[in-house]
């Protein structure tokens, strides 16, 4: 067995010089798959933490981004360009001289790095690159290694000098009754308990069932639920972080091909499925924001093209970085990262050239927090009827020193300032109240916490330029045992404009029958999108325009009393 290892390891060892192993198997490998035996002897701890822990999610702090550095120089320069601006880049490499004369002739400068000469198979360090958890939710950062489902030993180590290097445990899901076979961008993580994946995480582990792997995941990483979803029939590795992504606690990115296109069809159905059966770590349903799955240059879909996604992208502190391609859909998918994500700096890298392999930027960074995070877990405050009690904010707030204090600041108006509010404490949980307001008043709001230590944290990352918000509106009905408030709401449809294929999302506060109608600009019914009863909740509807011609239309939603109209742009 050892010597079938060492031929594998060897084999696999000179694909190092070529570096431009895609993110699948290729044919070879899927040969050698068939007999291949994972590394052993990792030097680290194969037990699951000593405490209960919490995995961190993408948009919490971070004190180090890691990449491995092989071809695709010009994409990995650019990363390192605009990451270095927010914390370290930790570049896995075999020279780092050569390294660094690739960023200064790309004019990056050489600050903010470090450099790690370990072997390494591929690019794809999302797959292979350890997992980072604290114990007690913040009091110790540790790191979790998984078998990584390709046969590559030398990515596969990766982790343990990783580990060393940041002078953290690493706990090792590689040895049984806890081995587990996964791969880092089928994974998705709120940061409070609640995980998603693709059923390949299943598929690849036929020993162990759905609650075994749920036990797994719950002793090594803190998982309290975990959702899995049908495999997509095209996308080939079968990685949710090529179509979804979480933006937030409560804000479901998920990516959209024109109906019947592709992995459309059971994208939908594994949105709605999540839709139907879970709601965020908050009790509240998801928000869904859509973004467009472009074609080819040509107009061709998978499995006739490359599967371009803009979903593949890295969240690192204060910036979102997004893949482009140099389709005219790349302007609308950077403002739809915009929009829902106030404060954050968004910038594109093209990866026209590195898409061909099933991957882009997330697939090719990894993230690592920082040693002691202030921690802040808030759900957010939806649109109310209410005009005469003040709003509750509420904020879960930890830090290993403890907190020294926390503020609430709100507004109604940013330019003018925000007011200031110090928030009570009892035990971890920070509330403070926003005066009741007149109807039709929208408030923007930040929380901010000190730690006894004295290091502060906003809550969004990017306040006061990010923010929350909410609307005073009577459009809004009560349903639910919790009193949960529901919006009447038509949102802009995403995106917008579109060609063909858009996405409205809507709201309904009470049980009853909804509509939604389009029409032309001279006031024509074009198609009835919905005619059905409605629960109370948020809700979307598909609109693909295949057969009509350019121009402006409009769609109206009725439900109830409430009725409102917006207005659509179909580019032909």
């Amino acid at each position: 067995m050892k010597k079938i290892f060492l031929l594998v390891f060897l084999l696999i060892s000179a694909s190092v010089i070529s570096q431009d192993l895609p993110n699948y198997m290729t044919p070879s490998e899927k040969e050698i798959y068939k007999t291949y035996v994972p590394p052993s002897g990792k030097p680290d701890d194969i037990n699951p933490p000593y405490s209960r822990v919490r995995t961190m999610a993408e948009w919490e702090e971070f004190q180090s981004v890691m990449i491995t550095w092989t071809s695709y120089t010009s994409i990995l320069a650019q990363i390192v360009s605009y990451v270095q601006q927010e914390c370290r880049v930790i570049i896995v490499c075999s020279d780092s001289n050569s390294v660094k004369s690739s960023l200064t002739s790309y004019g990056v400068p050489l600050v903010n790095l470090n450099f790690m000469h370990k072997p390494y198979n591929s690019i794809w360090c999302r797959d292979y690159g350890p997992w980072c958890v604290y114990t007690k939710d913040i009091d110790t950062l540790r790191m979790v290694d998984w078998i990584y489902n390709r046969p590559r030993p030398a990515d596969d180590t990766l982790s343990a000098p990783i580990s060393r290097f940041f002078n953290v445990p690493l706990h090792s899901m590689t040895s049984s009754p806890y081995n587990i076979t996964a791969t880092g961008g089928n994974f998705m993580v709120d940061g409070n308990g609640t995980a998603f994946s693709s059923k390949l995480i299943l598929n690849e582990n036929p020993g162990k069932t759905e609650t075994e792997i749920d036990t797994m995941m719950s002793k090594y990483m803190g998982i309290k639920r975990y959702a899995f979803m049908d495999v997509l029939p095209y996308d080939g590795i079968h990685h949710i972080d090529m179509h979804m992504k979480l933006l937030d606690e409560e804000t479901l990115m998920v990516g959209q091909y024109p109906t019947g296109v592709a992995d459309g069809p059971q994208i939908e159905l594994n949105l709605q499925f999540i839709l139907n059966n879970y709601l965020t770590c908050y009790g509240k349903p998801y928000k869904v924001v859509r973004i467009p799955m472009p074609p080819s240059s040509g107009g061709q879909y998978p499995p006739n093209s490359s599967y371009f996604t803009y979903t593949n992208s890295l969240i690192v502190n204060k910036t979102v970085i997004v893949p482009i391609y140099g389709f005219p859909q790349d302007t609308t998918a950077l403002r739809i990262y915009s929009d829902a994500m106030p404060g954050y700096r968004v910038v594109g890298i093209n990866c026209t050239s590195i898409i061909p392999l099933s991957g882009a930027v997330h697939c090719i960074t990894k993230e690592i927090g920082v040693y002691q995070p202030l921690f802040i877990s808030h759900s957010g405050l939806r649109n109310t009827n209410n005009t005469t009690t003040p709003y509750e904010v509420k904020a879960l707030m930890k830090h290993k020193s403890g907190i020294a204090s926390a503020k609430l600041y709100w507004s109604i108006d940013t330019a003018a300032g925000y007011n200031q509010l110090t928030m009570t404490q009892t035990v971890d949980t920070f509330k403070a109240y926003i005066p009741a307001q007149p109807l039709n008043t929208k408030v923007y709001y930040y929380i901010s916490g000190t730690s006894v230590s004295g290091k502060t944290m906003t809550k969004p990352i990017t306040a006061p330029t990010g923010h929350y918000k909410f609307l005073v509106t009577n459009a809004t009905g009560i349903s639910g045992e919790n009193g949960t408030a529901y919006d009447y709401n038509l949102s802009q449809n995403y995106p917008n404009p579109f060609n063909p294929m858009t996405t409205i999302n809507f709201s309904v506060g009470k049980t009853g029958r909804t509509t939604i109608k389009v029409y032309d600009i001279l006031g024509r019914q074009i198609t009835v999108l919905l005619d059905e009863i409605k629960e109370p909740g948020n809700h979307f509807v598909n609109f693909d325009a295949g057969s009509l011609s350019g121009g402006m239309y409009f769609y109206t939603i009725n439900s109830g009393a409430y009725t409102q109209t917006r207005k659509m742009i179909l580019l032909k």
